[in-house]
């Protein structure tokens, strides 16, 4: 079974991103990913955005997402949905310059209050941050780039072990069932893998 390429954090002009949500779509289509997670700014879409986004066709998986901005930590969380599996990612803890032991603490917090925190972004706009991958951060670490603008587009992504069904991505990527991919400067690959 061949490996998904995907993104699980990126954003549209529905929220703060520069393209609507169908020129988003294509170019990640154009980039051979074969999933995308759209997750705007929940302070910032209306009532009808989870009717307007794009649906999957047979080259693209486009996962229902929003950023959270939970208070009163003013921590931004990603929330994919699937059919029934829904996954939560604490998301650009480098942005906040957390030590790990904050990060910990601000999953636990937000763990406590009824949002399971699955994954840990280990990247900020597509920048990789080794601080945030290490062991004593018991979770799966992903590797998005964040898309707001045009060059965030494929700046780091996930490959996932997975067979192309939303619930099976969103299981797998729990599982650590995934490798991590960044672009260098010199145009080769850096990858992490996660998991077993």
């Amino acid at each position: 079974m061949p490996l998904l390429k995907g993104n699980l954090h990126t954003h549209t002009t529905f929220s703060d991103g520069r393209l609507p949500a169908e020129q988003v779509v294509a170019r990640y289509r154009e980039l051979g990913y074969d999933f995308l997670a759209l997750t705007d700014h929940d302070d910032r879409i209306d009532d009808e955005y989870w009717f307007k986004l794009p649906t999957s066709d047979d080259r693209m998986l486009v996962l229902p997402g929003v950023e959270i901005d939970y208070r009163p930590l003013g921590q931004h969380v990603g929330k994919v949905t699937g059919d029934r599996e829904t996954l939560f990612v604490l998301n650009h803890p480098a942005r906040y310059s957390l030590t790990v032991e904050q990060t910990l603490r601000r999953i636990r917090a937000i763990t406590r209050d009824g949002m399971p925190i699955h994954a840990v972004e280990v990247t900020d706009t597509g920048a990789y941050q080794a601080e945030y991958d290490v062991d004593t951060i018991p979770l799966p670490k992903v590797a998005t780039d964040d898309a707001h603008r045009d060059e965030d587009f494929g700046r780091a992504w996930i490959e996932v072990d997975a067979v192309r069904n939303a619930d099976a991505i969103l299981r797998a990527i729990k599982a650590g069932q995934f490798t991590m991919k960044f672009p260098t400067d010199r145009g080769s690959l850096f990858g992490r893998v996660w998991g077993p």
